[in-house]
């Protein structure tokens, strides 16, 4: 008798919305013209579907469309962010040691090219200072680069201050805001974000397409392409428009506009159903990163006595992870528990990613199959260790 999967790593990506998908597949059939080839109507059809995705895209975060520049992913969007800032003459830029590697590694291609970047380590609670973002800064700081919410920990960084402070010393700003659309407000001239990364599978979409946001006044930000061709997309990213993708994203953000603050009230719900489970059965468990900072569908915990590639191996059925999809083949273990100084004694991490199709039914079945895989994997970690019963 087979197990019922029980999925838990919506941070690693989302289903994709039924509703997402029929508003896709008219563009597979019938509005499969090239967006470009607006001299005749099937190209027009196209291209008015992609209009429409891009005033989506924008009204979810509180931008114009003329703001919004469609992409391959938040990979691409966080490269054309920090490249394309810092391509024109060296310069300084200040990040952070939890962001994705889809920051980081850009940021350490910049240095290789002979920019500087300082990386701000994070407080024990996985929170990063805004204070120690203003000390980082200085007379050459050309971009600040943060996430919104960290992708494996799931804590949410004070981006209203660090944009203000941004505004304040004229330096760009920088936001992954991948983890925090479909549950948190993201209004761009609020938060005084210049630039700012979205994905498509983090919000119910589908996988391949995402976007970037690029102020055009106070200030106008300007970018160097990374990708030169056609001139599509006003020449910041060259190719012919992916129509099918965007028509998804531009749906799945419209959608995650209307009903990020009652699944987020939902979910939170559920994830604290969650932590109180996980506690009652496994009560030398620890949290990892603030809970009062922290995305409603998130819970990172450590397990004392045994490994995560052991425990995961012994959750049949349950779709979760140890950290981020990029570094889960790492020998390394987590950066980012690393920079949060989690302390070395706890070997096993969970993290845990509850989405629009999760249930407390889902939740309470979870928690049992954590508790009796836990229990077996402690068993096997004595055993393996040449530790029996008798050890003391």
């Amino acid at each position: 008798m087979s197990v019922r999967e029980i999925y838990l790593d919506n941070h690693a990506t989302t289903p994709c919305d039924p509703r997402v998908v029929e508003a896709m597949l008219p563009t597979f059939t019938e509005a499969f013209g090239n967006a470009g080839s607006r001299e005749h109507e099937t190209g027009r059809q196209a291209a008015k579907l992609v209009d429409l995705a891009r005033e989506q895209c924008a009204a979810l975060i509180g931008a114009s469309a003329s703001e919004i520049v469609f992409t391959s992913g938040a990979t691409e969007s966080n490269n054309l962010a920090i490249k394309g800032v810092l391509a024109p003459k060296p310069g300084h830029v200040v990040t952070t040691q939890i962001e994705h590697k889809a920051v980081l590694d850009p940021c350490g291609a910049l240095e290789r090219a002979g920019h500087r970047v300082t990386y701000v380590a994070p407080g024990t609670d996985g929170v990063v200072r805004t204070s120690d973002i203003a000390a980082a800064i200085e007379d050459d700081t050309v971009l600040v680069s943060t996430m919104f919410a960290n992708n494996e920990v799931g804590t949410i960084q004070p981006v209203a201050e660090i944009g203000a402070l941004c505004k304040d010393r004229d330096v760009i700003f920088h936001c992954d805001a991948v983890q925090a659309l479909a549950h948190l407000d993201c209004d761009v001239e609020a938060l005084g974000i210049d630039l700012l990364s979205i994905s498509a599978h983090k919000i119910y979409g589908p996988k391949g397409v995402g976007a970037l946001f690029v102020r055009r006044r106070r200030p106008h930000v300007r970018l160097t392409p990374l990708v030169d061709g056609g001139g599509q997309e006003r020449g910041w990213r060259s190719g012919t428009l992916n129509v099918s993708g965007i028509v998804g994203l531009g749906k799945a953000a419209d959608l995650a506009l209307a009903e990020h603050r009652a699944d987020g009230e939902r979910l939170a719900c559920l994830r604290d159903r969650l932590l109180s489970g996980l506690c009652g059965k496994i009560p030398e468990m620890l949290i990892n990163g603030s809970m009062a900072e922290r995305l409603p569908n998130n819970l990172h915990v450590s397990l004392p006595g045994t490994t995560s590639y052991t425990l995961l191996s012994l959750l049949e059925g349950l779709a979760i992870s140890s950290g981020s999809a990029c570094t889960s083949a790492s020998v390394d273990g987590s950066y980012v528990l690393r920079a949060m100084e989690v302390e070395p004694d706890f070997h096993a991490t969970l993290r845990f990613g509850l989405g629009r199709p999760t249930t407390a039914e889902d939740i309470d079945e979870a928690c049992g199959r954590v508790a009796r895989a836990f229990g077996e994997a402690r068993l096997r970690s004595r055993d393996d260790s040449g530790c029996g019963d008798s050890c003391s």
